[in-house]
């Protein structure tokens, strides 16, 4: 199973993860297991207590002093200052030392941003187009837009890979020999896709298939954990929004 973007939101990965439970046997995940939410310790327990694969994204660096906070908008960056004085040491420590992507796994990759910039986002063919160099394997798992879907790459040119239907739950993708792809589980978290629900794909390496999935969770207990937190009320807000 391949996650990203899980945000501190518990709800959402819960709801994951009873979703896909005897599906799968090996977790990873691209990236930003933190900020925004406010259940950072409990996602992080789980990601070490669960030996899950997890490549460092741009929130996971910043809420442990690893990268400056002048780029990001106010909104992220006092999610960030929260986040690391709410973090346990365990946990800091486990956060600083995450690897940075694109890392191998058997016959594939994962990263965050692109293979060229941990930060960079890929949401345009324009943009994909111009890693496809950098690829190292015929597939590639990457996050940081928050959106469900991704690339795939053909002699004539690249197209884009949709998301999930909004009244579906799932869409599988068969993977072709003679192509290259560049896949985004979407958001566990935090959607930004117009889809409030969490995402995440299951990829069967055998037959070349991936399954791309959404799933509902209880938004509004993840939105009540941030307002008791103080934490700006836009990051409850954008939760049922999915943006």
């Amino acid at each position: 199973m391949i996650l990203s973007d899980i945000h501190s939101n518990w709800e959402a990965l819960q709801a994951v993860l009873r979703h896909s439970r005897g599906a799968h046997d090996t977790v990873l995940c691209c990236g930003d297991l933190v900020g925004y939410g406010a259940d950072p310790n409990r996602v992080v327990d789980w990601a070490r207590q669960n030996q899950v694969l997890v490549v460092r994204g741009n929130h996971d660096k910043s809420c442990v002093g690893l990268d400056d906070l002048e780029w990001f908008n106010p909104v992220a960056r006092s999610a960030a200052l929260w986040t690391e004085r709410t973090l346990t040491p365990e946990n800091l420590s486990y956060l600083r030392n995450l690897p940075k992507g694109p890392v191998s796994v058997e016959s594939f990759q994962i990263l965050h941003g692109s293979p060229l910039d941990e930060d960079e986002y890929l949401v345009s063919t324009l943009a994909a187009s111009q890693v496809t160099a950098y690829l190292e394997t015929s597939l590639s798992f990457f996050g940081h837009t928050h959106v469900q879907g991704g690339f795939v790459f053909r002699q004539n040119g690249v197209r884009r890979i949709e998301q999930t239907a909004a009244d579906l739950e799932s869409q599988v993708l068969e993977l072709e020999e003679d192509a290259l792809y560049l896949i985004n589980p979407g958001s566990v978290g935090q959607p930004r896709d117009a889809d409030p629900r969490a995402a995440y794909v299951l990829y069967q390496p055998q037959q070349r298939r991936l399954e791309f999935r959404r799933v509902s969770y209880p938004i509004e207990k993840a939105q009540a954990k941030i307002l008791k937190a103080g934490l700006p009320e836009l990051l409850a807000a954008r939760l049922a929004a999915g943006t």
